[in-house]
């Protein structure tokens, strides 16, 4: 009696007990913008920025639309990633249950020819109408169900979900990765042939000049050494493309396993054209707190944080006892044809106590362990919110100085370009030679193969920026309770 009133008055003091700290979220101090915004902001103060969740759209190419959406589709290392998350909601799921009663089902039929000679046997053969042929037949229906005195089971639900959460987060980090690593590699891929193509013009260009080079050394007039100068000039400019060739073939192979295909696949598809790049407005707009719901790597560390705090309280409830009840009711016959009868009707109940009394610190071992997992998760949320920041900051800077130094590469290719005019104008004129025209056109097309590589680097940090603003994530909903 005594024993039945102890479990009951620790089972309505503990019931509905949830040992360990609740989760409150860190206080993060973040500015209420970027250093580089009010910059940023200035360089196409008129055009709206796109949607950041589809940020690719707004760089007006279609062909860039249909690689990301293909790679969306497509990349494997997105399947696995989604695979992973369907793990973690499978143990979600599972912790979930853990909390609940379950129930079983279970039949049994046993035919039997004792020995005589076994312990049995040897006992019930000398009784009247003893069977060496015998039928055993048992079926019941179970229960059991953990009371969670503690909440021990309640906390490992609650870091099962975070983790779940976090994984979701990770997802969706893997899928803006690969989109702005998409598009990384296609403008990868148009500024190599942008440049390609200045390169055989510089080619051209050269070999002329060694032409007139050579003809004025066979009219006696040029030199021995202007001939080995522009012969070097030539193979200097021919120098140039088999590395710009080898990118091109570097980033079109990276764009067809991003698209989930073997290299070669797309190739064909991505030609060279003259077009110009468009690079889309960039709104950095709520500063860094906005990165703590935005991006993906922030969100999945915090999720984190939630699921080693609850595992604290896990950890806790390992101090207090656990109490199991099992009940059965079944059927057991050794005689056939009687299982279902009343004489043969066999319920069962059980009451389980399990309390880690003396374990030599086993429990405050654990409990330390959860506490040291719980800091280094805090670290490293902080430290990831503070590498979105800087990510971010370096995007901007990026952005705006290579939007900088493409205006003045414009600026030096007009002024080129009037030089080589210029130039023509006056070997029309008899006044300059073709030599000083050629020269000219070599200038212009160096700052022009300097202008397209800051192009292409232009476009890529602009899809840098887009994802470290961390592409229109927004947070999972609040830590469940």
């Amino acid at each position: 009696m005594h024993t039945k009133t102890l479990l009951l008055g620790m089972l309505f003091a503990l019931g509905g007990c949830t040992v360990g700290p609740d989760y409150v979220r860190p206080d993060l101090a973040a500015s209420g913008s970027y250093h580089g915004d009010a910059a940023l902001q200035a360089r196409h103060a008129d055009a709206p920025a796109p949607p950041i969740d589809v940020w690719w759209q707004g760089f007006d190419d279609p062909e860039l639309v249909t690689i990301i959406d293909r790679v969306l589709a497509q990349n494997l290392d997105l399947a696995a990633s989604a695979a992973r998350v369907d793990q973690a909601r499978a143990v979600a799921q599972a912790a979930s249950a853990n909390r609940l009663p379950s129930g079983e089902l279970t039949a049994d039929a046993d035919r039997m020819h004792q020995s005589v000679y076994g312990p049995l046997g040897t006992l019930a053969n000398t009784l009247p109408g003893y069977k060496r042929r015998q039928t055993l037949e048992d079926v019941g229906v179970g229960a059991s169900w953990e009371t969670d005195l503690a909440g021990g089971l309640h906390r490992q639900s609650q870091a099962a979900s975070a983790e779940y959460q976090a994984a979701e987060a990770s997802h969706v980090g893997v899928r803006i990765s690969l989109a702005a690593e998409a598009a990384d590699a296609y403008f990868r891929v148009r500024g190599a042939q942008a440049r390609i193509a200045i390169a055989e013009r510089q080619v051209t260009n050269e070999s002329g000049l060694l032409d007139i080079v050579n003809l004025r050394r066979e009219g006696g007039v040029g030199t021995v050494r202007e001939s080995a100068q522009a012969q070097a000039l030539v193979l200097q400019a021919k120098a140039t493309v088999p590395p710009l060739r080898r990118e091109l073939a570097t980033q079109l192979n990276r764009l067809d396993v991003l698209m989930g295909v073997a290299p070669g696949t797309y190739a064909m598809e991505i030609v060279a054209r003259e077009t110009p790049l468009h690079v889309p407005t960039i709104d950095a707009a709520g500063g860094p707190a906005a990165l703590l719901r935005r991006r993906p790597d922030v969100i999945a560390a915090e999720r984190r944080l939630v699921a080693s705090n609850a595992r604290i309280g896990a950890a806790l409830s390992e101090y207090y006892p656990s109490l199991s009840l099992t009940g059965l009711l079944g059927f057991s016959s050794l005689a056939s044809g009687s299982l279902l009868t009343s004489k043969a009707f066999q319920p069962e109940a059980m009451l389980g106590l399990r309390w880690r009394l003396f374990d030599f610190g086993r429990v405050d071992a654990e409990v330390k362990q959860a506490r040291g997992a719980d800091a280094e998760a805090l670290a490293n949320y902080r430290n990831t919110m503070l590498r979105a920041t800087e990510d971010v900051e370096n995007a901007i800077v990026a952005v705006v100085e290579l939007e900088n130094q493409k205006q003045i590469l414009a600026d030096e290719v007009t002024a080129h370009q009037q030089a080589r005019d210029a130039a023509q104008d006056a070997y029309k004129g008899g006044a300059v030679s073709l030599i000083e025209v050629l020269d000219e056109d070599r200038q212009l097309l160096q700052s022009q193969d300097l202008l397209a590589e800051v192009q292409a680097d232009n476009a890529r940090s602009a899809v840098a920026a887009f994802r470290s603003l961390g592409g229109g994530w927004s947070a999972p909903g609040e830590p469940v309770r």
